[in-house]
């Protein structure tokens, strides 16, 4: 089996959307995927009555860079799925202090991973 992958580290966007997308990627045809991710950016389609659109458009980036990869390895593209799509979350980035507060604020940061596969 031939496979592709394209990892994204620290993307500022929220770990519990991503936990989400990637549910419902895993096992998803790339073209069916890609129609999801671009439905929820134009908000034309919903998960659960929300849109994701952040994390939406990341995800999306990540498939082309996938894709991409996958062109490279010729893969057959009409058969290729998407075997992994995994988030987890990352380091704690902070946020300065300001003057009026004693603490700096914490930034949400995931690490992606998506593997494409030919079946």
């Amino acid at each position: 089996m031939k496979t592709a992958t394209a990892k994204f580290d620290d993307a500022r966007i929220s770990t519990k959307y991503s936990l989400v997308l990637s549910r419902e990627l895993k096992n998803m045809q790339i073209d069916k995927a890609k129609d999801l991710l671009t439905g929820l950016v134009e908000r034309k389609r919903n998960l659960k009555r929300k849109y994701f659109t952040l994390t939406a458009k990341k995800f999306l980036e990540i498939l082309e860079n996938a894709e991409a990869n996958a062109k490279q390895k010729d893969l057959n593209l009409d058969r290729t799925f998407v075997k992994v799509a995994k988030a987890n979350k990352a380091g704690k980035m902070m946020f300065p202090k300001s003057r009026s507060k004693f603490r700096g604020r914490e930034a949400k940061s995931t690490n992606i991973e998506i593997v494409l596969e030919e079946r």
